[in-house]
């Protein structure tokens, strides 16, 4: 019995195409929109951690501290200028700081950014060598995993490198660079960038500049990570009379986040919305299904059927109308995260792929299918009150 009432409700919402069609695209926009939010700020918070972790302060120039973090931590922006070695060494050698990794760049390879750094800065983010080995001499380069399957470098290969972070066109073609490794994935901006040892940029710069002597040597930034929490608050007094600044990753993160949140808030509010319109074109819709078979609805109570039955028979109407939409809103939703995606990665070579289920989406979709049969339930309650005798009569 319950198998008849499932193929009643199929296709008694076949009948009316044009209303279940507008139901199901405003369900499914309204509960598309609401996931591609949720997907997006899951990629976007996952990014931000995975690069920041263990980063408590970020050395660089005087400028945007926010630019500073953008430029030296995700890579997605342009450095706030150079500092020098010595000075940055000062404050790698202070008490209350237990780590710094160096970075040093300026260049780049099919748009795909050479930094300058040393051993620890892939060890930090726990990067291992899918083949070859590391870099240990100028000019040799260790690829990150997005870059060669993005180049087609193998080992040994030989490459210039161009002036800038993604201009290609002056390219430093008296000095040439060999791949020497190439690491594994590891879901970090390791996987976007070409790693070699901080005097090979210095090197390749070397006939655009006078002789610079070893205390004028610049690099462009120091990630630390602090022993002491008061380096939070001694830093800061400690380079006061340099071109140096430091930058706290985990503040300037969260207000970026926080001001990137108004948008989304205000897009979720839209979505919540649609949704809202959507339940009540639901509503209308098994309620004029309801108006225009009560005749219908009276000869099936004659023959036999059960109060209950029509009341559930109106609810399967109700339940596959908001089934069909969440589940239309999530395949949407996955589109519309890989035009995104595709627009990250061309943008800031970040990877957004991951379009797994989450589980506030399927929180999402229990709510939608629970506030859609609450829609149907209304009209379904109407159903159960109708007088057949009278229904009949007047229809004869």
């Amino acid at each position: 019995m319950k198998l008849s009432w499932l193929f009643i409700a199929w296709r008694n919402l076949g009948l009316k195409k044009l209303q279940t069609a507008l139901s199901l695209v405003l369900l499914a926009f309204g509960v598309g929109l609401v996931s591609l939010l949720m997907l997006s700020e899951k990629q976007l918070s996952d990014t931000f951690k995975r690069n920041i972790e263990d980063i408590d302060l970020v050395l660089g120039a005087k400028g945007s501290p926010l630019q500073l973090i953008l430029a030296n931590v995700y890579h997605v922006d342009a450095p706030t200028g150079n500092i020098r070695l010595v000075d940055a060494e000062k404050v790698m050698r202070h008490p209350y700081i237990a780590e710094g990794i160096p970075l040093a760049y300026g260049d780049n390879y099919r748009g795909y950014r050479i930094v300058g750094s040393t051993e620890a800065y892939a060890k930090h983010y726990g990067a291992t060598l899918a083949e070859g080995r590391e870099f240990r001499n100028s000019f040799e380069i260790v690829l990150g995993a997005k870059v060669s399957d993005a180049t087609g470098l193998q080992i040994g290969d030989e490459f210039f490198s161009a002036h800038g972070l993604q201009d290609e066109t002056d390219v430093h073609a008296e000095k040439s660079f060999r791949v020497v490794g190439r690491l594994e994935h590891s879901g970090t901006v390791l996987d976007q960038l070409l790693l070699c040892t901080i005097s090979t940029i210095w090197e390749v710069h070397e006939e655009y500049q006078e002789t610079v002597t070893p205390e004028d040597r610049e690099i462009t930034a120091v990630l630390l990570k602090k022993r002491n929490p008061l380096a939070v608050l001694t830093i800061p007094n400690a380079i006061r009379e340099t071109n140096m600044q430091v930058a706290l990753p985990s503040i300037e993160i969260n207000r970026l986040t926080q001001n990137f949140g108004i948008g989304m808030g205000t897009l979720r509010a839209i979505a919540l919305l649609i949704m809202l319109i959507s339940f009540g074109s639901i509503f209308i819709s098994v309620y004029d299904n309801l108006l225009a078979r009560r005749y219908e609805l009276a000869l099936m109570r004659t023959m036999g059927g059960q109060r209950s039955g029509l009341f559930v028979l109106l609810l399967l109407e109700g339940g596959l109308l908001s089934a069909g939409g969440s589940l239309l809103g999530l395949i949407f939703s996955r589109m519309g995260l890989m035009t995104l995606a595709q627009l990250v990665e061309d943008k800031f070579r970040y990877d957004w792929s991951n379009i797994s289920l989450m589980q506030e989406e399927l929180i999402l979709v229990v709510m939608a299918i629970f506030i859609g049969l609450v829609a149907a339930a209304i009209p379904g309650i109407s159903a159960v009150k109708i007088d057949t005798s009278r229904t009949l009569s007047q229809s004869q």
